[in-house]
């Protein structure tokens, strides 16, 4: 058995458009008050599908999924970590266990947590952990700017 380990990092700023939902980990978190990007902004999926797809060598999700490409505008983040399953499981990459941190100083994720870690491991077949922290008011996301999340994903490669 071959082990291979990704990371990812994600962050997004907070939208101007105010009735964009707060979508973290598969978990609409606020109906209002969301992030911006291309496809629903959400950081945790996103940071989770880099981890994937760096433990398979596949690049990131802006080489499989650009923001350049209208296809993908709005798309679902859980519905691209099914296809970034998809292709790694294609290059013989099958995950093991991921862990994620979201680093935000507002909302409060505590009472989502366990519904994002549920979400996102039920497209990815494993247990995925999800933590949440503070940055205790430095810098962009101390001034609530915007989320990061981190993930690192343990995956088996097979022969």
């Amino acid at each position: 058995m071959t082990l291979r380990i990704g990371q990812g990092v994600d962050i997004h700023a907070f939208s101007s458009q105010t009735s964009r939902p707060l979508i973290l980990g598969g978990v609409v978190v606020a109906p209002e008050g969301g992030l911006e990007g291309h496809s629903d902004a959400d950081a945790p999926a996103h940071a989770l599908c880099d981890a994937l797809l760096g433990a398979a060598g596949l690049g990131d999700l802006g080489r499989h999924f650009p923001d350049t490409d209208p296809r993908f505008k709005g798309a679902d983040s859980l519905t691209l970590l099914g296809e970034v399953l998809r292709l790694i499981n294609e290059a013989n990459v099958y995950p093991i266990h991921a862990d994620i941190t979201v680093i935000a100083e507002r909302p409060k994720l505590a009472p989502h947590i366990d519904e994002m870690a549920q979400r996102l491991g039920a497209v990815v077949g494993v247990p995925v952990s999800v933590k949440a922290t503070r940055a205790e008011g430095l810098g962009a996301l101390g001034r609530v700017e915007g989320i990061a999340a981190l993930a690192v994903a343990l995956c088996e490669m097979r022969s």
